[in-house]
């Protein structure tokens, strides 16, 4: 078993024949993922990367059974990407497009409500379930198969956790990054959530930065499970000025509850192992599983 992801997902990509969606679709084929096709209207019945092309996602689900979709969508349109994704028929929809205004994201996770899918993203590098599938722009190399969890906020941090979890022996079940805007499709803990319940992970790494209060009803829902897998924490953000976006849209300092200093407090409160940097994150779980 896996989460969202995996070996037998039937995947295509939004945005198949522009410069990103083309690179990152050749990365996805390369790793071994299940890519059975794209969508760029107007070019339906062409063929791409050796992939056939699709006008419309109903179309990519009707003739090709597609179940899942990576969007690489210029902002101003990934929003109808998205609802469009969700209405076909695609159970999980990632959602890579960085900038995409609020007030469309706000319109978009509303509609898709009604629809039985799952959003990650938008502005995040996508799910890794590791040699199985990589369906996002996250390097696979990076990424060994194991038995722990990543959810993240932050692409990069994502990429540095598993690093450290391969380092200290570990491997990686599947690896979520649920992107850094203020309104986003899996909030940190519906992602924790989805590990929790998967029987091949054994433990969880979460990663959070200052704005939100994503983190903070991710542990308490951790405690509320009476903690039945460990949970490493780290937030980024521990020196950012009060009231300064850092790195992502939705990391902004609102009030003392959204400071690092705030989240970490809550998150050990509620048995998670904090640690203060990433380089701690590998070794942390590695002796906590050990005991």
């Amino acid at each position: 078993m896996s989460v969202l992801v995996n070996k037998n997902s039937k995947i295509i990509v939004q945005g198949f024949t522009g410069k990103e969606g083309t690179f990152h679709a050749e990365q996805m084929i390369e790793y071994g993922t299940n890519v059975i096709g794209g969508v760029t209207p107007g070019k339906g019945g062409s063929e791409h990367l050796g992939r056939p092309v699709f006008n419309s996602v109903k179309e990519a689900v009707h003739k090709a059974g597609a179940d899942t979709s990576i969007i690489f969508v210029p902002p101003g349109f990934a929003a109808d990407a998205i609802m469009e994704a969700a209405e076909a028929g695609i159970k999980v929809i990632i959602c890579i497009t960085e900038g995409i205004p609020v007030q469309d994201m706000v319109k978009a996770k509303a509609y898709i409500e009604k629809y039985d899918c799952t959003l990650v993203g938008p502005n995040c590098p996508g799910v890794i379930t590791p040699e199985e599938a990589k369906v996002g722009i996250m390097p696979g190399f990076v990424f060994k198969k194991g038995r722990i969890g990543v959810v993240s906020k932050s692409g990069t941090l994502t990429y540095e956790a598993a690093d450290q979890i391969v380092k200290a022996g570990m491997g990686i079940s599947t690896a979520i990054g649920i992107g850094g805007d203020p309104i986003i499709g899996t909030p940190t803990k519906d992602a924790v959530k989805l590990l929790m319940e998967d029987p091949e992970t054994d433990g969880i790494v979460m990663i959070g930065e200052i704005g939100g209060n994503y983190e903070a009803q991710a542990a308490r829902y951790i405690l509320a499970t009476g903690n039945k897998k460990p949970v490493v924490g780290f937030i980024a953000g521990q020196t950012a000025p009060k009231g300064r976006t850092m790195g992502h849209a939705g990391a902004i300092v609102g009030g003392h509850d959204d400071t690092a200093e705030a989240k970490m407090k809550i998150m050990a409160e509620c048995g998670i192992h904090v640690v203060h940097s990433p380089a701690e994150i590998g070794i942390t779980m590695a002796k906590i599983l050990k005991g």
